[in-house]
């Protein structure tokens, strides 16, 4: 890329070299401007990601357990899935407001239902067979879920968590493009109307490393919650 830049077949403008996407990230640093757009993005999907996998869970175990619970959640979801979250952000909006609160709604509700699916599943998956012989032994229903089906289905949750964590950094993005002063999503979306494409691709490499931090919190999440396995 560097060397197509240098000898004139492409303009900086539509792709700039490495060194000025460097420079444009190290400005970011100096300024202050990433840890500023970053915290504000860090909170979003923090906040928003949280309440959706709260709920989640509170539904998908609901429904893993739960025979009515099923039978209504199941239609339901597969009704409400495939809408494309960010298009109820106006909606959204509407309701809340331009702050926080419909950004927290449009994450939390992109996040839910893949948290209700994946915790559904693993709990599905628990081999039944286990649950029937605790149950032989008189265990009680509540050391049941405790002792065999959380963790059983503990591996499947966590796999979900990696689905939500990343449809919450894809929502955050989008949802600070429709109106934000301050996050990544902004930053990148100010970059391209103002055609700093350095900056932009700054913007992005950050988003792509957010990813990375994110996979690797999840990872060490996983090895202490898995070491039984």
């Amino acid at each position: 890329m560097g060397g197509a830049n240098r000898s004139g077949l492409v303009s900086p403008l539509f792709l700039p070299p490495p060194s000025s996407v460097a420079n444009a990230l190290v400005a970011m640093i100096a300024d202050g401007s990433l840890w500023q757009n970053l915290r504000a993005s860090l909170m979003r999907i923090g906040v928003g990601w949280a309440l959706g996998t709260l709920g989640g869970m509170l539904v998908g175990f609901a429904m893993g357990i739960g025979s009515v619970a099923r039978a209504v959640g199941v239609p339901l979801v597969s009704a409400f899935f495939p809408i494309p979250k960010i298009a109820l952000l106006p909606l959204f909006i509407l309701w809340f407001g331009i702050g926080e609160p419909s950004k927290f709604a449009t994450i939390g509700f992109g996040v839910f239902f893949p948290t209700v699916i994946a915790t559904y599943s693993a709990i599905d998956a628990v081999p039944r067979n286990l649950i029937r012989m605790a149950q032989s032994f008189g265990l009680p229903w509540r050391s049941i879920l405790r002792s065999i089906v959380l963790p059983g289905a503990m591996p499947g949750i966590l796999a979900g968590f990696r689905i939500t964590a990343s449809i919450a950094l894809i929502l955050v993005v989008a949802a600070e493009m429709i109106g934000a002063e301050y996050g990544i999503g902004a930053f990148v979306l100010t970059a391209g109307n103002l055609m700093q494409t350095d900056a932009l691709l700054a913007g992005v490499l950050v988003l792509s490393l957010l990813g990375l931090a994110i996979g690797t919190v999840l990872s060490v999440l996983e090895r202490r919650l898995l070491r039984w396995r």
